[in-house]
This record gives C-alpha cells, structure tokens and sequence, in this order.
C-alpha cells in the first residue's frame, strides 16, 4: 500500500475545527455555524452531536447565539447580518481565502473585470464574488471564458483557491489568449495544501492498481483528487466517506489520500479495512509547516477563560493565560468531541 504524504487536514481546516471546537466548549448549546464548517460529513456530524446548528441563512440563528462563519469565506453582508444578531461571533475565513477576497476588492477598485475561476454554486466561489457582484465574471470552463464579451476595462484573473492545478491551467491559458493583458497576482491564488496533495497522489499514481480517496462529495478539494487520479490513467478510483463503502475487492497496490477536510482517523479506519499484507510505504512530496493562528475572537476567548480559571485557583496573576495552541491537533480535540 502507499500512503500519500502530505494528506488530509490542511493548516486552513486545521485552525476552523479547533476555532469552532472552542466555542462547543465555552457556550452553551447550540452554537450556529453558517454553512458547513468544512466539507466532510463525519466533522460535521460530530459537531452537530455536540449542539452545533449549521444553518445556510444567517435569519434561521436566534438574536443573541453565538455564531461561527465557515471557513469557505462569507460574503460580505452575511459577516455584518452575523454581527447584528450573534452574541459572540468568529469567522474562521481561511486566510488564503481573505487573500482573494482582498484581490477582488482592490481590482475592483481600480476599475478591473474580474475573471474568477471557480465552481458554480461552491460556498468560497459565493463569498468571493459577493465581494463585488458588478465587476466579476465566473468561469468554470474554456468554453465559458471563449463566451466572454471583449471587455472595455483591463482585466484581472483570480482563482478558487481550492481548484486542481490542471483544472485551472487550462482555463487559465484560455484567458491569457483572450486577453493577453490579464493582470495575475504575484503568488498563485491556488492553495499550497491542495497543490501538495495533488502531487502528492501523482506521484503515487503510476504504481497503483487502485487508488482511495477520502473525502466527502461536497468538498471540492476532494473532488479534484478523485478528477486527477482518474485522469492519471489509474484502473481504479474510488472515492470514499469511511471505511464501510469500500467494496470487498480491492487488491493489488493501492494508494490512499485524504482530501484536506477529511480527519486523520479516517485514513486509519482505511489502512486497518484493507490490512495490507505487505505493509504501508509513504510517498512523500514535502514537508507541510504551515500555520494559521486561531481567529482574533478566538484568542481572546482564551484569554478571558484562561485568566478566570487562573484566578479561580490561585495562580500568580503573571501566568500567562494564552494557550499554546499549536500544541493540540485539530484531529485530536475533533475525537475528543465524541459523545461516550
């Protein structure tokens, strides 16, 4: 068996768990969350056995919860509806997300037509063109940039950050020739997690008979792998919740990868299904070190519950109250949430 390396949680998923698994602990259910906080349907079921309500209109949260925005990026109006009527509000915006967002509304400040590369109805393609609805164009396709009118305003090219590289390459090249002139930022607007678990599975891909992909439907990320696998040329692809929709008769050399929202301990349940009697080598493409601190609302939650414990029992009033909160795995306080 091999194992792609980088899999799974990327640093984006990693911050919104432990953010949204902060707030289950410091209030009293439920806790809204504006759409799924990721796209994986176990970590949402766990949250929801925990009191979470995801709802898809911020008018569905009664006045005075606390809400928490999704990492997928809100638009801009839903951020300021969620302020008005939560308690306690976070956004877990992945900040390569915020990256794009602050792309689109400069460019349109400056009187750009941005083309955005995205997915039809995908939460992140919703909330990065709600940021200026009158300046942006999306396209999924070549043929959609070819439909194109000959623009009068110098154009700008962004991009989902969760695209496959292929995927975007291709629709990129087509706007390059449209427009030759099209204006791109500096660093890819394509995230380094995705980009990473992609090579990570074509480097694999030519050895295996049969790859498995873990990741839910919805998630684009985990779509793009399953996409790129089967275009690989492998035999096999099988793209999977958990372990229990595997079929019987997978055999031969399988590879396994985890789309960027799917946990850890589900690439576990995998490995432990199909037991393979040769053992399990990893492919690994890079090191991923990447970070992203908790939200500001966050880590001031932090501080307040830190200092008032610390006061509670007596500690020095110096002890520092901020957590470190590098030192605990989103996987791990995501298995601690399970109900006994």
């Amino acid at each position: 068996m091999l194992l792609a390396e980088p899999r799974g949680f990327c640093a984006g998923v990693e911050m919104a768990i432990k953010a949204l698994a902060w707030m289950v602990r410091s209030f009293d259910p439920p806790v809204y969350c504006y759409h799924e906080i990721v796209h994986n349907k176990i970590v949402v079921q766990r949250f929801e056995d925990q009191g979470v309500i995801f709802v898809d209109d911020i008018a569905e949260v009664p006045p005075g919860r606390p809400i928490m925005l999704s990492a997928h990026g809100s638009a801009p109006e839903v951020v300021a509806a969620a302020r008005a009527r939560g308690s306690y509000v976070v956004d877990s915006v992945c900040p390569l997300v915020t990256k794009v967002h602050h792309e689109v509304k400069v460019r349109a400040g400056k009187g750009f037509r941005i083309v955005y590369v995205g997915h039809e109805g995908h939460e992140e393609a919703i909330g990065t063109m709600a940021v200026a609805p009158r300046s942006i164009s999306l396209v999924e396709s070549v043929a959609e940039v070819e439909a194109l009118p000959q623009f009068t305003e110098p154009v700008a090219l962004l991009a989902q950050t969760t695209l496959s590289h292929r995927d975007w390459a291709d629709v990129a090249h087509a706007v390059h020739d449209r427009y030759p002139d099209a204006w791109m930022p500096g660093r890819s607007d394509l995230c380094f997690a995705t980009t990473n678990r992609q090579s990570a599975l074509m480097a694999m891909a030519p050895r295996c008979d049969a790859i498995v992909v873990i990741g839910s439907s919805n998630s684009s990320n985990t779509r793009a792998l399953e996409k790129l696998a089967t275009g690989a040329g492998c035999p096999r692809v099988l793209r999977v919740n958990r372990a229990a929709e595997l079929p019987d008769d997978v055999s031969g050399t399988v590879g396994v990868t985890a789309g960027a929202s799917a946990p850890e301990e589900l690439v576990e349940e995998i490995l432990a299904r199909l037991a393979p009697r040769h053992g399990v080598e990893q492919v690994r493409v890079t090191e991923e070190d990447e970070y992203f601190p908790p939200p500001r609302n966050i880590r001031e939650l932090q501080v307040a519950i830190g200092s008032a414990a610390a006061a509670l029992l007596g500690a020095p009033a110096d002890l520092p109250a901020m957590l470190d909160d590098r030192a605990y795995a989103a996987s791990d306080m995501l298995s601690a949430l399970q109900a006994p």
